[in-house]
């Protein structure tokens, strides 16, 4: 068996749809790219059939959508992305506050380390303050111990990647972000379920303020 047929024997349908995946969601793929069966099989050296599963996972996540010319990275709605903020801002004071109430030391500890990380990198472009970010987010939705709450979370930020700028891209948002999650740690560290909560709503509020901006600046171009 040569090398190039052993990595096609590796690959199926659930490899292919985790890198897809995380390409899609890291924005390797804007909204509106196309991703044709022909040219993923040719790329990962596999039939159609693998490939076709994993078009078909993705869709089912929303990660892409049904177009004139077949599968693409959904476009962006306005209406849609408003209404993903709004739920955010509620499920995510929601999990702060119980992260607080039943985080582990371990939790602290990752937490901390992701916040030391964040800081240490030299202007970060908009992918990786993304790509942080929500690993910054993912770590604290677990630290709640809620895995019904993480579940919907991690659907709702799916969708918001559809977005062409991120809002943690906007003046100094990035440095603002670091402090009030410096701010969250130290919530959830002393128990301070109130002050979690609190933090955390105006956190979000101040995204989706921000992510109406560009929609605004976007619909006037």
């Amino acid at each position: 068996m040569t090398e190039s047929t052993e990595l096609s024997a590796r690959v199926d349908g659930d490899a292919i749809f985790r890198v897809l995946r995380s390409e899609i969601l890291a924005g390797v793929h804007p909204p509106g790219t196309a991703l044709r069966e022909v040219v993923i099989s040719e790329r990962f050296g596999v039939s159609r059939t693998p490939v076709r599963e994993a078009l078909s996972r993705l869709q089912h996540e929303r990660l892409l959508e049904r177009a004139a010319r077949g599968l693409q990275v959904p476009q962006i709605d306005p209406q849609e992305v408003i209404q993903i903020y709004d739920l955010r801002v509620m499920l995510e004071e929601e999990a702060a506050g119980q992260a607080a109430l039943n985080r582990g030391t371990a939790d602290i500890m990752r937490l901390e380390a992701l916040l030391e990380r964040d800081r240490a990198v030299v202007d970060p472009d908009d992918t990786t303050k993304v790509t942080n970010n929500l690993e910054f987010h993912t770590s604290l939705w677990a630290s709640a111990r809620n895995p019904i709450l993480m579940d919907l979370l991690q659907r709702l930020s799916t969708h918001l990647i559809h977005t062409p700028r991120s809002t943690l891209s906007v003046g100094d948002r990035w440095q603002e972000v670091l402090l009030e999650h410096e701010a969250l740690i130290s919530a959830i560290t002393e128990r301070r379920s109130d002050d979690a909560r609190a933090i955390a709503r105006t956190h979000m509020e101040t995204a989706r303020t921000l992510r109406l901006q560009l929609l605004r600046t976007t619909a006037a171009d």
